[in-house]
């Protein structure tokens, strides 16, 4: 039997499903609470979670959450 790395474990461990679509990719989004948002969907939903382009607010629990480009 062969031992995971390190890495290994922390990739699957990171992968987390879509809350809008289900699917699991390998960058989403994700607030504190646990909300989990992948980048396609975030592209079609911007307009409903972003008011400035710099922050979305997550639509489970209403906090703040930046894009990381600022």
């Amino acid at each position: 039997m062969r031992k995971s790395s390190y890495r290994e474990k922390r990739r699957r461990a990171r992968q987390i499903p879509c809350h809008c679509c289900g699917r699991t990719t390998a960058f989403s989004w994700q607030c504190r609470c646990g909300f989990t948002i992948c980048q396609d969907c975030m592209n079609e939903s911007v307009w409903g979670l972003s008011c400035n382009g710099i922050t979305w607010v997550c639509p489970d629990c209403g906090q703040s959450n930046g894009f990381g480009n600022q």
